[in-house]
């Protein structure tokens, strides 16, 4: 009975050992191991020395394997969850708790044209207390150049959305026409429901794409041909190689030789937003700011004031929508403070066009809207990268 006793107690050990190696498993093996602590009562000795044998296998297996597929659950969760990356060595100290991301969900109307009219100008009204804090600090609210949200810097760096390398572009562009994208409008992850985030992920999973790494040119083609494989059955064409090779440039502005993680996640969220949701669901996410320098930009194009822009014109203005990190672009009058602020800008990036060929085809304001409204959306990241590359 001693000897029962004492390898009982060697059963409980390992088990606990077990417990504590499996929990970074999948966290859901509590009730086996309280299933076996109560077959052990009653056990027969060989069944117990063979309990024994198999714990002490599982922890000479070493902690390293779950470990990493623990990060990877992490990663995976937050990939999910829409939180982006979260570095370890970040001090969280004296932080805010993030926000909660609730992704959005489709309505039956989504699928129906939005009434977005060229002559009705809409008014641009900001917030007048932080989003964070939900504070009122006169000039030191920054506004977000797509929503209508302000913030203050203190609180984005207490929240871990300002880091020293992006706190002087915040402070220099956020009261100008540049402008800069809150968290929420520089995440294009976001705008997709819980039903595309899962066919994304899938898709990555399937791929073997490891979450939050950078991808070189090799890692990038390689993705894009496998993805084109199980779409098509078939081997991807050269020239939709050339074109992935081409994305992958405007992703490395700064040619690094590899794409950071967000800027490959933002490519394939609208990339996916594209691919499942109509051009009238895609017009129902534009903001009213960026209705408003849609609107710019047709005028602007429109010389002779008859509602058409050439097609050529058109393909054009899709190239200026990523026009957003100049330096020489002059200050605009977004005020945040006092009360609610209105946009009125005069000079929009967008009237200085270049001159296209001319073309036959003519394009009215829907049409307009339509063939914009990716590159618009896809122009919301604060990165130099262009998520969604124009056809020449």
């Amino acid at each position: 009975m001693g000897v029962l006793m004492s390898r009982r107690q060697t059963v409980e050990r390992v088990q606990k050992v077990s417990l504590a190696v499996s929990a970074f498993k999948d966290g859901l093996r509590e009730q086996p191991s309280t299933r076996r602590r109560a077959e052990a009562g009653t056990a027969r000795q060989g069944t117990l020395e063979q309990e024994v044998q198999e714990g002490e296998e599982e922890v000479l297996a070493g902690p390293s394997q779950p470990e990493e597929s623990s990060a990877s659950k992490a990663a995976w969760e937050r990939l999910r969850d829409g939180r982006g990356v979260e570095p370890e060595e970040f001090e969280r100290a004296n932080r805010f708790t993030p926000p909660a991301f609730i992704r959005p969900k489709r309505e039956l109307h989504d699928d129906e044209p939005p009434d977005i009219s060229l002559e009705q100008r809409e008014q641009i009204l900001n917030d007048e207390m932080c989003e964070i804090c939900e504070v009122w600090t006169a000039e030191s609210l920054f506004p977000c150049r797509i929503c209508h949200r302000v913030y203050h810097d203190g609180c984005l760096r207490r929240m871990g959305y300002l880091q020293k390398d992006s706190a002087v572009e915040v402070t220099e562009t956020a009261h100008t026409e540049t402008g800069w994208s809150c968290y929420y409008c520089d995440n294009l992850n976001l705008l997709l429901t819980e039903e595309e985030m899962y066919s994304l992920m899938e898709t990555l999973r399937n791929c073997k794409i490891i979450p939050e790494s950078c991808l070189t040119l090799d890692d990038f083609l390689h993705y894009k041909h496998q993805v084109h494989k199980q779409q098509f059955e078939r081997t991807m064409p050269e020239a939709q190689e050339e074109q992935a090779a081409l994305q992958f440039n405007a992703l490395d502005p700064d040619k690094k030789g590899h794409i950071e993680w967000q800027d490959f996640l933002s490519h394939e969220s609208i990339q996916l937003l594209q691919k499942i949701r109509p051009q009238n669901a895609l017009l129902r996410l534009l903001t009213p700011k960026e209705r408003e320098r849609a609107r710019a930009a047709f005028l602007a194009l429109d010389q002779d004031n008859d509602g058409f822009i050439g097609e050529g014109e058109c393909r054009q203005a899709r190239h200026t929508w990523f026009r957003k990190h100049q330096k020489e672009m002059l200050s605009c009058n977004v005020r945040s403070h006092g009360s609610p602020s209105s946009c009125s800008c005069t000079s929009d990036p967008f009237s200085a066009v270049p001159s296209a060929s001319p073309c036959l085809l003519s394009i009215d304001w829907p049409g307009f809207l339509r063939e914009n409204v990716a590159f618009i959306l896809a122009a919301r990241p604060n990165s130099a990268a262009l998520h969604l590359q124009p056809l020449a």
